[in-house]
């Protein structure tokens, strides 16, 4: 059953590495468009600017949860490192409820934004309602909140071989035998 959770655990984080690669990829195509048609052609056009933020948003929330699974997030452990082993799980526990609290605040807070402000449109992507340009905070709360719980209850995933970049997925899966 663990390794059927951590399965579906690491297609969730494969989504979220994709989607901010995905994101951060069409953000490099189009802001040079936007300075391209402005400064090179003399008409701004208005839609790379608002494309732009939006993508910068799912990147930065999506690419958070990944990066809290794989242990690439900004962290202070000058204080934890010098600890006792005895203290460093209690504080871990903090940390933990400490970042759970966090989601949770953005998860719904975030959600009442959304759904706030899906009346209202962009003025340079009319089509486009307000909300889906917020989604992504509670979106990637909810994620780095699932992925808080899956380090609380299964320890850190730092070392799966979905996260680690330099992985020989040979090495980390065990071999099948022939014939089976």
């Amino acid at each position: 059953m663990r390794e059927k959770i951590l399965k579906s655990l690491d297609a969730l984080y494969l989504t979220c590495i994709w989607s901010a690669g995905a994101a951060i990829f069409f953000m490099s195509i189009i802001i040079p468009i936007g300075v391209f048609a402005r400064y090179v052609i003399g008409a701004g056009a208005q839609w790379p600017e608002p494309i732009a933020i939006l993508l910068m948003v799912v990147f930065t929330f999506l690419g958070a949860a990944a990066a809290y699974r794989a242990g690439a997030h900004i962290a202070v452990a000058m204080l934890t490192d010098r600890l006792p082993a005895a203290l460093k799980r209690p504080l871990e526990l903090v940390v933990d409820a400490c970042m759970i609290a966090i989601c949770l605040f953005v998860i719904v807070y975030g959600t009442k934004l959304v759904l706030g402000t899906m009346g209202q449109n962009l003025a340079e992507l009319p089509w486009l309602p307000v909300g889906f340009t917020y989604a992504p905070l509670p979106l990637g709360s909810l994620f780095t909140l699932i992925f808080v719980v899956e380090q609380m209850a299964f320890g850190s995933q730092h070392e799966r071989a979905v996260v680690r970049f330099d992985h020989n997925l040979e090495e980390a899966e065990p071999a099948t035998p022939a014939g089976a």
